[in-house]
Order: C-alpha cells, then sequence, then structure tokens
C-alpha cells in the first residue's frame, strides 16, 4: 500500500503580518510596565536605588549620570553611612517641570541617626521624568562645589574627686614602653640601656628581665608604663635604643603619687570602664579647599559624670604622715561616724610590705576588746558603768592565771574606773560569766565578725568565734585568747558607739555596700555606758597624752604576742572615729602618741569634727 504524501501549506503573509503587531504591541506593553509614569513614581524609583546603595542605578534617574554617580558614592563614604531610609512626601506640578518632596533618615556609625527633609526637582527626558541633579538632591544645603562629612567630638572624661573636693584622679596620658628584639641588633645593649632608664619607676626592671622576656616573646614586651611628666624625662634615651617601642594611651592619672596609692589604684580600676562619657557628633559642611563652611546637624558629647570617693585630703594627709613618722608597721583608719565613709586608710612603708594590713589584716585587739566585753556585760545585766567590780593585780580563772599591767591592783571599783584603768582581771572575770556566744554576739552589734563588700575596697572587720571553753572566754574578755580584729574593724567598733549603731561603710559615693551579717544595733544602755567610760579613759585614764586635742573619746589596748606587744589606741572625736595599731610598738602609749599627731596635723575647721 502507498503512504499519502505530505502536503506543506505556505502561511498566508496577513497572518505573519497580524502575529508581529501583537508582540510589538506586547513588547511595547512591557517596556512601558517597567518604567516610572509620572515625576513623584520617577522620584520614589530614585530614591529606592539610593536607599540600598545601587549608585549606577540611582545614577541612571537624573539627567546628569557622571555627575551623580560620584557625589552619591562620595556622601555614602564621608557620612561613614551604614544604611538610608528614604521616601517621597508629596509633589508639586508645574507643567513640565515637577518638585517632589524627600525624607531622609541616614543611620551612622554608633546609632548616630540623623532626619532631614528637602526637594527633588523633576523634569521630562524624552518620554520620561528624570531628577535634575544638583548636590541639594542630597541635602537641600549643599553646594555643588561642597562635601557633607561626619565629624566625632569626644566626651571629657570623668574625673574621681575626695571628700574635700579636690582631684585624686584626672584624664591624662601614660606610655607603654616595649621592646621588640627583632628590631634590636644588640638585645643585651639595648636591654642594659633600657634597665638604666626605667630602674628608678619600678625597681624591679633589670637589664636580665628585659632580655629574657624579650628573647622569648615574638612580638613586642610590655615594660612599663609612665606617667607624661615621667615619660618625659628618658624620651631622648629611649629613642636612642634600637627596638624600643613607644604607644600613647589616654588614662586616669593620680594627681598626688603619695595620696593613698593602693586604694587610688583599686578605685581606678574600679571606675575606669564608666569614664568616657558618650562622644558627641555632627556633620559639616566642608568647601573644595577643606574649610568647614557650616554644621548640618550637632549632637554635642556627654561626659560621664565624676566620681566622689570618701577620702579626706587633709585627714589623709595628716593621718599619713602620723603613720611615716614610726618605723614600726604603724596603721591607721578614720571613719565618718554617722555616714560610715572611710576618710582616712594610712600606713607606712614597713606596713605595707604586707599588703593592706590596715583593712584586712588580722590582730589580736588587746584591751580594745573591753569595749565590747563592757557592752556585753551591759546587754546580759551583769554589770553597768556604776557596778562594783573586783580589779585584783592578779586572778586565776580555771587554769588560767590572769594579771594586770605590772599586777597593779585596784580593788573593788565601779566598772568604768576598771574601764580607764584597763583592769585586765575585771573583764576576764565579767567574760568568764557570759554564755559562750555572748561576745560573738556583742561583737556583731559593733561590726566585727559583719562581712562587708565595699565596691573598690578589700575588708575584713574580724573573728571573734564563739567560745565554749571557760579559759578561752576568759581571754577573750580583754582582746587576747582567740578574738582577732583589724584597724578597720575596730574603727568601725568606735563609730558604733559614737553613732549609736554600726554605720554601714563605703568608699565610692553612690555604690552599695553589701553587708553579710547579723544588722542588730547595740542598746540605749549599751551606747550611754560605752559614751562615759571611754571619755574618762582620756580624762583620767590610759590616754591622757590626747586630752589637748579636744572632747576624745577612747579606749588603749596592748596585745601580748611573740616577739612583744601590739600597740592599740581606737576611739573618736566628733565625727572622726579612728583606731590605730603600732604593730610590736610596746606601750599603747605609742599608738596614742600617733592619734594624737594626726589630729594636731588637721586644718583648724576640722577641730569641731
Amino acid at each position: 500500500m502507498n503512504a499519502r504524501p505530505t502536503v506543506v501549506r505556505p502561511v498566508a503573509p496577513r497572518i505573519i503580518a497580524l502575529v508581529a503587531a501583537v508582540a510589538a504591541v506586547v513588547g511595547m506593553t512591557a517596556a512601558c510596565a517597567s518604567q516610572p509614569t509620572g515625576p513623584e513614581a520617577s522620584a520614589a524609583a530614585f530614591l529606592d536605588d539610593l536607599a540600598v546603595r545601587d549608585i549606577v542605578a540611582a545614577a541612571a534617574h537624573t539627567d546628569r549620570p557622571e555627575d551623580a554617580e560620584v557625589a552619591i558614592a562620595e556622601v555614602w563614604d564621608t557620612l561613614q553611612a551604614e544604611s538610608l531610609d528614604a521616601a517621597t512626601a508629596g509633589v508639586r506640578m508645574s507643567d513640565d517641570a515637577a518638585t517632589v518632596a524627600y525624607e531622609y533618615t541616614w543611620h551612622l556609625p554608633k546609632d548616630r541617626v540623623w532626619q532631614y527633609t528637602g526637594e527633588l526637582h523633576m523634569g521630562r527626558s524624552g518620554s520620561r521624568w528624570v531628577v535634575r541633579w544638583t548636590k541639594s538632591v542630597l541635602h537641600p544645603q549643599l553646594g555643588d562645589t561642597q562635601k557633607m562629612y561626619l565629624r566625632s567630638t569626644p566626651a571629657p572624661r570623668a574625673r574621681v574627686n575626695e571628700h574635700a573636693g579636690s582631684d585624686v584622679l584626672v584624664p591624662g596620658t601614660v606610655y607603654g614602653i616595649g621592646f621588640d628584639a627583632a628590631r634590636s641588633p644588640d638585645v643585651s645593649g639595648a636591654a642594659r640601656g633600657l634597665a638604666a632608664a626605667l630602674a628608678r619607676f619600678d625597681a624591679s626592671i633589670t637589664a636580665q628581665s628585659i632580655a629574657e622576656s624579650a628573647t622569648a616573646s615574638t612580638g613586642t614586651e610590655h615594660i612599663v608604663r609612665l606617667r607624661e611628666e615621667d615619660y618625659d624625662t628618658v624620651a631622648g634615651t629611649l629613642a636612642a635604643i634600637p627596638g624600643v617601642v613607644v604607644t600613647e594611651q589616654a588614662d586616669l592619672v593620680a594627681t598626688d603619687r603619695t595620696f593613698a596609692p593602693d586604694l587610688i589604684g583599686q578605685i581606678k580600676k574600679t571606675v575606669i570602664d564608666e569614664v568616657d562619657g558618650t562622644a558627641g557628633w555632627s556633620v559639616v559642611l566642608v568647601n573644595q579647599y577643606g574649610g568647614e563652611t557650616g554644621v548640618l546637624t550637632e549632637t554635642p558629647p556627654q561626659p560621664a559624670p565624676s566620681f566622689s570617693v570618701s577620702l579626706d585630703r587633709p585627714i589623709q594627709v595628716a593621718a599619713q604622715a602620723a603613720v611615716d613618722a614610726r618605723t614600726d608597721q604603724a596603721m591607721m583608719v578614720v571613719i565618718e561616724t554617722d555616714t560610715g565613709a572611710v576618710l582616712a586608710v594610712a600606713q607606712n612603708a614597713a606596713a605595707d610590705r604586707d599588703g593592706p594590713v590596715a583593712l584586712t589584716g588580722q590582730y589580736p585587739p588587746g584591751s580594745t576588746f573591753k569595749i565590747i566585753t563592757s557592752g556585753a556585760a551591759i546587754a546580759n545585766g551583769l554589770a553597768t558603768p556604776d557596778t562594783l567590780v573586783p580589779c585584783p593585780g592578779r586572778i586565776t580563772i580555771g587554769e588560767r592565771s590572769v594579771p594586770n599591767y605590772n599586777e597593779f591592783a585596784l580593788g573593788t571599783v565601779p566598772m568604768a574606773t576598771a574601764f580607764a584603768r584597763s583592769c585586765n582581771t575585771t573583764f576576764a572575770k565579767l567574760a568568764s560569766e557570759m554564755d559562750a556566744d555572748d561576745l560573738t554576739v556583742a561583737a556583731a552589734q559593733f561590726g566585727v565578725g559583719v562581712g562587708y563588700d565595699i565596691t573598690g575596697m578589700p575588708a575584713v572587720t574580724g573573728s571573734v568565734p564563739p567560745a565554749a571553753d571557760l579559759v578561752e572566754r576568759t581571754e577573750d574578755g580583754f582582746g587576747q585568747g582567740k578574738v582577732l580584729v583589724s584597724p578597720f574593724g575596730m574603727a568601725l567598733v568606735a563609730a558604733t558607739v559614737a553613732n549609736g549603731r554600726t554605720p554601714v561603710p563605703y568608699l565610692i559615693e553612690g555604690r552599695d555596700t553589701v553587708v553579710d551579717g547579723d544588722g542588730t544595733p547595740i542598746t540605749p544602755e549599751m551606747v550611754d555606758g560605752l559614751r562615759g567610760m571611754m571619755r574618762l579613759v582620756i580624762t583620767s585614764g590610759t590616754a591622757d597624752r590626747i586630752r589637748d586635742q579636744g572632747e576624745v573619746y577612747g579606749k588603749t589596748g596592748e596585745a601580748e604576742v611573740e616577739g612583744g606587744s601590739h600597740a592599740w589606741f581606737v576611739g573618736y572625736r566628733g565625727n572622726l572615729a579612728f583606731a590605730t595599731l603600732v604593730v610590736r610598738g610596746g606601750s599603747s602609749d605609742n599608738a596614742v602618741a600617733v592619734t594624737r599627731d594626726m589630729f594636731a596635723a588637721l586644718p583648724p575647721e576640722y577641730a569641731e569634727q
């Protein structure tokens, strides 16, 4: 069977023409649909491309694309912009021209936001609307020969001032001195030169230490940081040593290196991250010659508020001079009785070798602890200041024979007299009649054994463990036994008597102190009794040396330790509570003398404090 032949029919010309016409219409419609049809739509298209930083596309919506590209790229860079929100805000028509309002919100570094409005002038270019290009498209005040720049204005750093108002830490510059062995042809020689120049600032710096550290390091090894005035004295020497690397750093610097240097160092560490404040910023106009011609927006810097610390310069200086006059370890703490402000912490060089011992050292308090023993006796109904008590030269309790100093004896006297003359036998007997924890409870009422977490300052008040053993309790009663205190703790004891309750100590104003312990206040009977007895110590007791320094209240103490005895004097005058300790200083009169020197050196206006 034969297959039917395939027949190919030609397409009619009018059908081809029809298909072509339809395709052309569809193409023209699509092309028209992709273009904005009015001035506001064209402006919006420009702003959309500007906001996403499509510089070429944005410039293509203008009548001068090449100029627009340069200016748009420039403004993104000079503003260091992170993003832009841009939108139209209405249109005004005038024949073949139009004006479209715009709203810009620039997002600049460090969460800075800049908002403003302006106008785009639109015109026709053939069948479409375009932006008539001038730099005012980017800001209404921007001229064609100008640029906009973001400027930062640093905030002044906070200062730190003391209780009397003067600065103790101020913004300054320090210089980090380092050494890079790879940059030096003679490491040993350079190390010797560095040590000779820097050892006076830090005695631990030696040529050997520099050379060993530098050769063990693959980069720059830090050696020391110098204050600006110190760096200036050795800058020329350091510049001549190959391998020395100097970096300039902003810092807080002490106004007086001798003013409580350890505490000021602690304060600096505490506040250093909070001193910078918030930098200000502005956007400025700059002409073609680099001169600033105007400010488009400005936010002033916000300095961090200054810090105030409780240390009082005249008191700190007087206390420091008083302890510095001693060769034995000597220290003193002064506290404002009503506020708990730590006004002075002074240690001489001998004491400094053991760390912040005025605040944290633990020492037997000797007879100064009789303040607490007397308070416990009053609280527990064992005695009042007027109660007659025995004061023999020696007393035996259990297996412990307790003597007075040189075994002096007063016979039977009021407890106030035994306190003023510091009868060990009296207070040993009173303590022996107490329960195991009576002294522990009483000590906490005066702040001893209580934990204080003080911002910027270490502090340990002491330890008064319960004493079930009769002999131990007897010894605790006159400040021997297992009782330990710091000068800081005993200053709180004195402040408690003066104030009627233990103040909460602090160093940096506005920073809370966390108290861990019993806050039960002493009773009014304890306050009244102790004040009278502590005044007798001055007027007719063991601290008459200080009678000429105003109305002082106090208690002396001599604590026996291996190799000698500690000299103590604890008390208050007006609003100043103090505790003075001379380690192995012998007679308590030596501690009284140091305290007297401090009061005598204070300015006249402190006489009533």
